[in-house]
């Protein structure tokens, strides 16, 4: 139910939006400002019981993970399979598996980030998905924060938020690392 001051906008859904916005911003604390133009967002994600963001630009979308991935004979352990999203084939990484850790559980919240790269058709399979995070670009260190996984080479800094640290995983190192694209069992 839209409450009796914004009746008048009922008719006018953006102006609706953007009254609707500026009180929420205002209820903040931020007296109606609007977002600080320097925000950094991404996604987060879990893998195992450790938390990461992902640059929202990096990620083309999100996907579940079907319930069973076609094996590839001869790759690696972490890679966990191929599966079809809307017609287009797609390599599946285990990224916990490829950090060095457990292998993921096909379980009903593990997610596929679809990797935003024109010639990389590549998902990484992860536990969960966190939602959105926004964070003032001011608040981001460029010090990688400690994991459990092997994947510091991979972290492009981290931002702290009420005593929690979410450490920035680049995607565009993980893509161009050789380890990663040599997907191939040698031996």
């Amino acid at each position: 139910m839209i409450e009796a001051g914004l009746a008048g906008l009922r008719d006018r859904p953006f102006a609706l939006l953007r009254e609707m916005e500026r009180r929420a911003w205002s209820m903040a604390g931020e007296q109606g400002a609007a977002p600080s133009a320097r925000e950094w967002v991404g996604i987060g994600f879990r893998l195992g019981d450790e938390r990461f963001l992902v640059a929202r630009e990096e990620v083309r979308e999100i996907t579940a993970c079907p319930a069973v991935l076609a094996r590839v004979p001869g790759a690696k352990d972490w890679v966990a399979g191929l599966t079809s999203i809307r017609g287009q084939l797609l390599t599946v990484i285990d990224l916990k598996a490829y950090l060095g850790g457990a292998q993921t559980h096909l379980g009903r919240d593990c997610r596929i980030l679809v990797i935003n790269h024109r010639e990389l058709g590549a998902g990484l399979l992860v536990d969960e998905i966190l939602g959105f995070r926004r964070f003032p670009e001011a608040a981001r260190t460029a010090a990688p924060a400690e994991t459990g996984l092997r994947c510091r080479r991979y972290l492009g800094g981290a931002f702290t938020q009420v005593d929690e640290t979410w450490p920035v995983f680049n995607l565009a190192a993980l893509t161009e690392s050789p380890s990663f694209l040599r997907a191939a069992n040698d031996g």
